[in-house]
């Protein structure tokens, strides 16, 4: 029988308190859960581009969050002699809206414990950044379709005598064909008419972004090079590599895969070129990353009537979306809980030799303030049964 040796643990690359080791399996998940946890963050904050875009608040000991909305107040002559208590049409209105938290969100991967295979930084970072781009498509999934539902809403003030603007749809193009998603001069000539809707509607005009799909924004790009919408201090590689279109009409632009895309995520390809379909040529082994889906719970409401869970719609109700031109007060979103990251241990890594890796997230996002909305849609006229609300 050959003779056999133990490993000494002390040269494994891990780096902790014990002269420059973690010697012991406590010791060394902890330090592997730290590391994991940045990877994580590192791959959900790359990735996510809608946190930021819209208004956000953390949600503490309860399922849901009010947001208060007000709407505009109007000015009045002062009579002398009289009482000043407030407007006498009772201006500014307010409504509420009540926004809840979605089911949790997760995404894990199981480890197996051996030393060496924990000690592989590379597959560990890969297996963490995956699971951080899995949250951070889900997120920014939720969002982009709560926009696409608000730019299709009346305002949730309901006053006497008093109406408070709502959502926006405009037409890219004129054809009945989705192709013309994909022209830039009818994608600019939508930017202005957007802005000048929002302007209308008494918009801010602080904030203002706009999502395109990828092939969008880089047919923007090959167009529009000899003309303002390019920054000029943006050149070479820089504008090879998709940077350069700062802006159209005060509106910054962001590029997604995660925008509802005539019933798809961020492109649809095929069909031919119809009000639905773009006649896109796949380029490929295209993978499920394209699709309709993301998890999507079903609507649900309590026996009064209340909403307890969000609803982001379905596959057809996006058939004309394409792009999507919004300022942040648009759309609110609720955060109960993370990104976070949580490990097994003990009794559980004994019986599987391993652990698992969990990245959870719970939140929820629904319309606030419909007016800050606005969708892009192709193939048909505004209001031709492609603004029906979800």
């Amino acid at each position: 029988m050959a003779q056999q040796s133990s490993a000494d643990p002390s040269k494994l690359t891990w780096v902790g308190a014990d002269n420059g080791a973690a010697s012991t399996t406590s010791a060394r998940r902890e330090l592997y859960l730290k590391l994991f946890s940045g990877e994580l963050f590192k791959g959900f904050q790359r990735n996510t581009i809608a946190r930021d875009l819209i208004t956000k608040r953390t949600l503490k000991n309860g399922k849901s969050l009010q947001f208060i909305f007000t709407g505009r107040t109007s000015s009045e002559f002062h009579t002398p002699g009289n009482n000043i208590l407030g407007n006498t049409d009772g201006t500014p209105p307010v409504a509420q809206v009540d926004i809840h938290c979605d089911d949790l969100l997760i995404s894990s991967a199981f480890v197996y414990e051996l030393d060496e295979t924990l000690a592989h930084y590379d597959l560990r970072g890969e297996i963490s950044r995956k699971i951080g781009y899995a949250l951070a498509e889900n997120y920014d999934r939720r969002i982009f379709r709560a926009v696409a539902k608000a730019a299709r809403m009346a305002s949730p003030i309901t006053k006497s005598s008093f109406v408070e603007p709502g959502g926006t749809q405009i037409r890219v193009g004129t054809n009945d064909k989705a192709s013309d998603a994909y022209v830039p001069a009818s994608i600019v000539n939508a930017f202005y008419d957007a802005a000048a809707a929002l302007d209308e509607k008494g918009v801010s005009g602080e904030g203002r972004v706009a999502v395109l799909s990828p092939r969008q924004y880089y047919e923007l790009i090959q167009d529009t090079s000899t003309n303002a919408l390019i920054n000029r201090d943006e050149t070479g590689d820089a504008l090879q590599s998709g940077n350069g279109i700062i802006e159209i009409a005060g509106i910054k632009i962001y590029k997604s895969m995660n925008i509802p895309m005539f019933g798809k995520f961020g492109v649809k390809y095929g069909g031919g070129d119809t009000a639905t379909s773009p006649n896109l040529t796949d380029p490929g082994n295209s993978g499920s990353f394209v699709s309709d889906s993301m998890g999507d719970q079903e609507p649900s409401t309590t026996p009064s009537g209340q909403k307890t869970v969000n609803d982001y719609g379905e596959e057809e109700k996006f058939d004309h979306s394409c792009g999507l031109i919004f300022q942040k007060e648009a759309v609110g979103c609720v955060e109960a809980i993370g990104p976070q990251v949580q490990v097994t241990s003990g009794d559980v890594s004994v019986i599987y030799q391993g652990d698992v890796i969990l990245g959870r997230l719970a939140m929820g996002a629904a319309p606030l303030n419909p007016a800050a909305a606005v969708e892009l849609i192709a193939g048909a006229a505004v209001g031709a049964g492609n603004n029906a609300e979800f």
